[in-house]
């Protein structure tokens, strides 16, 4: 628990979530030292609960107390005080929205695939179709869009990186990773490659280390 003299902002966080990955990704990209708290889903800190009644994470506490709850939100917060990589580039408008192309693929991958993700991960729970329905639905929902539209430009929005690309990572790595072996099997080639490049980026590297590896993120 950080001491509520700290000037680090407190990060609640789960390692394998998607949404605390892409939170963390943004942060560690920004630079932004900050103290970790890893959540235990079953046991989840009285701190956290304190800062946020819907208590899921990511959820970011700012030295001067103000919380910041969503995934996308703390992305674009840190990426405000400094985005070297240049992420908002394209994805965000001068007035803090997201641009149309970027709200596409957001709201696609929150919206919708993420409840059909969840299916096909937890398949034993949802008999009303088979694990190979639950996979063809996520696939048509996100996975095959972003094959067509890698096969046209070297990133979702074009020539670059941007948020919008590292804020659906986390989530195809989930999808990946329910069967990694029949996934490398698909006709994906354009998804695997900007999977594969995503995965091998310090970003991602560097913010998966195991609790207790590294406090903050590395310059």
């Amino acid at each position: 628990m950080v001491s509520a003299l700290s000037t680090l902002p407190q990060l609640y966080s789960f390692r394998r979530c998607p949404y605390a990955i892409r939170a963390r990704m943004a942060l560690h990209a920004a630079a932004i030292p900050y103290a970790l708290e890893e959540v235990a889903l079953r046991q989840k800190p009285a701190g956290l609960l304190a800062a946020s009644p819907k208590a899921t994470v990511p959820v970011l506490v700012l030295p001067g107390g103000q919380v910041i709850d969503q995934s996308l939100t703390i992305m674009q917060w840190a990426l405000a005080q400094n985005d070297p990589p240049g992420w908002l580039m394209g994805a965000v408008t001068p007035s803090g929205t997201f641009t149309e192309s970027a709200n596409h693929w957001i709201s696609l991958c929150d919206n919708i695939f993420k409840p059909l993700l969840d299916r096909y991960k937890y398949a034993s729970r949802h008999p009303e179709h088979t694990p190979h329905a639950h996979r063809q639905h996520a696939l048509e929902a996100l996975i095959l869009p972003i094959e067509v539209q890698l096969g046209q430009t070297q990133w979702l929005l074009g020539a670059r990186c941007t948020l919008a690309d590292v804020a659906l990572l986390p989530f195809v790595r989930q999808f990946a990773g329910v069967d990694a072996t029949g996934f490398a099997l698909l006709p994906l080639p354009n998804v695997q490659a900007w999977l594969a490049h995503g995965l091998a980026s310090r970003w991602f590297i560097e913010v998966m280390q195991k609790p207790g590896a590294a406090a903050q993120p590395l310059n």
